[in-house]
Formats: C-alpha cells, sequence, structure tokens
C-alpha cells in the first residue's frame, strides 16, 4: 500500500473552495426532495460556497435528471453536480426502471465528462425510509451527503493533478 495518501476525510475538513457546483433536483416526491435539496445547499454554504457558486435546476423526476446532469457537464461552467430525487417502490415495475435509468445516465456523465456527478436519488421501498433518509424523522441528510461527496471528489481530483 502506498503511503501517499491523497486524501483522507479525517484528516481534512470538506471545503467548496472556489469550485462550480450544479444541483439537479426532482420535484416529484417535493416533500423528501425539498429536503434533500436543503441539505446539499446548507452543506456547501457550511463549507463555504458562496450563493453564485451554486446552481439549482429543478425537474420532473428522477428520469429527467441524468440528461440535465448531462448539460450542466456539457456547458463547462460547473465542477460538480449533484443529482438529488426520491423514486419509493410501488406496486409496478416502473420503480425498477427509473432507477437503473437514472443511475446509468448519471454515470455514463460522469465518465464521459470526467466530473464529478453525484447519485444523490433516495431508491426507497416506502415513504418511511424515504423520511429518514431526508433527515425528516431522523437526523441524517442524504443531500447533505451528496454535497459533501462532491466535495471530497473535488479534492481528491485536485491532489491526483497535483501529482501530475
Amino acid at each position: 500500500m502506498s503511503e501517499d495518501i491523497l486524501y483522507k476525510k479525517d484528516q481534512h475538513s470538506l471545503h467548496a473552495g472556489d469550485y462550480r457546483y450544479a444541483i439537479v433536483a426532482a420535484r416529484f416526491n417535493a416533500f423528501i426532495v425539498d429536503r434533500l435539496l436543503e441539505g446539499a445547499v446548507n452543506a456547501l454554504k457550511d463549507a463555504g460556497a458562496g450563493d453564485a457558486q451554486i446552481t439549482v435546476a429543478r425537474v420532473p423526476g428522477a428520469f429527467e435528471i441524468p440528461l440535465t446532469c448531462l448539460k450542466f457537464a456539457e456547458s463547462g461552467r460547473v465542477d460538480a453536480v449533484i443529482a438529488l430525487g426520491c423514486v419509493i417502490r410501488g406496486d409496478t415495475p416502473h420503480f425498477d426502471y427509473v432507477c437503473t435509468e437514472s443511475a446509468r445516465g448519471i454515470s455514463t456523465v460522469a465518465l464521459q465528462y470526467k466530473l464529478p456527478v453525484i447519485y444523490g436519488i433516495l431508491t426507497t421501498d416506502d415513504i418511511r425510509q424515504a423520511e429518514a433518509r431526508a433527515g425528516i424523522t431522523a437526523s441524517a441528510n442524504k443531500g447533505a451527503d451528496a454535497a459533501n461527496a462532491a466535495m471530497e471528489m473535488l479534492a481528491l481530483y485536485a491532489g491526483l493533478r497535483e501529482m501530475s
């Protein structure tokens, strides 16, 4: 194992830096996604991001998130994209299609544009699970976790550039 650790979360506090962040948030299940969005924005601001560094785009649902992430990546105007949504299992296979395709699309954008595109879409079996992950009935907020992951990945990438 190499002694060169580029970024270790417990050794560095997260900082938004001068990076620009796009947050793509679904309107479907807004009572959950709004809390995720609030958590993500607060995490970025707590880490020093100003309003001008954060752009929020609302889309109809989780299926529309990947294309909007792609548009942000193509623009070259953001350093990371955070995808937020909530898909709750129902009685039809619709859940499986939306979850699979949104994950595939987001991954494709990240690989194609070589920038962090963070998957912050909740995929839960019921509303109770979604509420807990959004910080409604528990203290954790997966939106904040997604924003933290974006900052962590940008710090890692900065360390990789310094090694080049």
